[in-house]
């Protein structure tokens, strides 16, 4: 008999799994690295695990296969299947729906993780219970044609206990006999599970709670540096809602982003291919859309509260975030006409007149960042 909370009923498998793994490793894992100590070994199989399991699903489920931000060959795709599957958070087919399900569906009742409904259900509710009836997977036909996915789902649960746990287990005996095989699974095994589960239940729901907006508030994604650090750099949600299908979360340079390296760094060597990214001049149009929105919400929620000196500075930030855009669009324009005008003409002469509008575009963007470092000293307006 199903115990119900309105329209769901509680997932006993899952449930059970991810309550035995939180309170095996909390409790038996301490215990045992207690009595029985711990040695480089399994510490270094723990992080090899660790970033393979969960580069599977930033990299593979996430950015590969839910939203086809690149290309891969078949022992890229092997490889995130065999070690996605050792993170137990389901097959890819399942995994993708839902997440493809969350972006069209984002902060309302369709939206599987849905933030509004309290980050406890955001976290980790939506997987211990289950809606009825459960939605279908319809929208993953793509994936369908995939003989690596169809693989991956028709043998998801031996898949994911030989690579999730077998492996430590094994490698871990072949270090320290019987007691270094208990040590592969409860460190590189169970614990592993654990960590990375809470890795990937973070973008849902910390990603949605804590951080910035830069460039779009139509959902409830945030940026956050500091997620970055613990997600693969997924923490840059924002950008990501805004711009789903870039391979990169971490759009600039500095940001902390492993996934977008590890993409960037198997391009190189052949083995992922079209990586897709967002123009340059759309996501910093996004950024001053954003940052205009955030003005006018002040000056309009605040005409009472702000002195009138503040009142004229809102409004000339406004007028000037109407230049900087209006400004950009034109440079971007004219950057692609002098490429366009002097493709044929000799090297000489293209470099110097290129090199004028990039000087000119380099300029524009210390004008930008200097307008958004302004514009982060306000609070977030809705």
């Amino acid at each position: 008999m199903s115990f119900r909370i309105s329209n769901t009923v509680i997932n006993w498998s899952n449930s059970a799994f991810l309550i035995g793994t939180a309170l095996i490793s909390l409790t038996v894992v301490p215990y045992h690295i207690w009595t029985v100590g711990l040695d480089m070994f399994q510490i270094g199989m723990f992080f090899v695990f660790f970033i393979a399991t969960g580069l599977s699903i930033t990299l593979g489920y996430h950015r590969l296969f839910s939203h086809k931000s690149f290309k891969a060959t078949w022992p890229v795709r092997f490889l995130t299947l065999a070690f996605g599957a050792a993170t137990f958070e389901n097959h890819v087919l399942a995994w993708a729906s839902d997440h493809r399900r969350h972006h069209k569906h984002v902060d309302h009742d369709d939206d599987p993780y849905d933030i509004s409904n309290g980050f406890w259900h955001a976290h980790i509710g939506w997987i211990l219970f289950k809606k009825l009836p459960e939605p279908p997977w319809t929208n993953v036909g793509d994936l369908r044609k995939d003989p690596l996915v169809m693989w991956q789902h028709n043998y998801y649960i031996a898949i994911a206990l030989v690579v999730g746990f077998v492996i430590p287990t094994g490698l871990g005996w072949l270090h320290g006999g019987a007691m270094g095989a208990w040590s592969g699974f409860l460190i590189a095994g169970v614990l592993r599970v654990f960590a990375v589960h809470h890795m990937t239940f973070f973008i849902n729901s910390l990603c949605h709670t804590i951080g910035s907006q830069p460039y779009s508030s139509k959902c409830s994604a945030k940026d956050s540096g500091i997620m970055a650090i613990f997600t693969f750099g997924e923490g840059y949600h924002n950008y990501h809602h805004e711009f789903q299908h870039d391979y990169r979360n971490g759009v600039k340079w500095w940001q902390w982003d492993p996934t977008k390296w590890t993409i960037w760094t198997l391009s190189k060597l052949g083995m992922v291919e079209d990586l897709r990214r967002v123009d340059e001049e759309k996501a910093i149009a996004a950024q001053l859309t954003e940052a205009q929105r955030r003005v006018k919400a002040h000056l309009e929620g605040s005409v009472n509260r702000l002195s009138e000196r503040s009142q004229e500075l809102l409004h000339a930030s406004s007028v000037r975030l109407d230049e900087l855009l209006e400004r950009w669009t034109e440079l971007k324009e004219h950057y692609r006409h002098q490429v366009d005008e002097l493709k044929h003409d000799y090297a000489e002469k293209t470099d110097e007149k290129l090199q004028e509008a990039r000087h000119a575009l380099e300029e524009m963007r210390r004008e930008v960042r200097a307008a958004f470092e302004l514009l982060d000293r306000l609070p977030a307006a809705a």
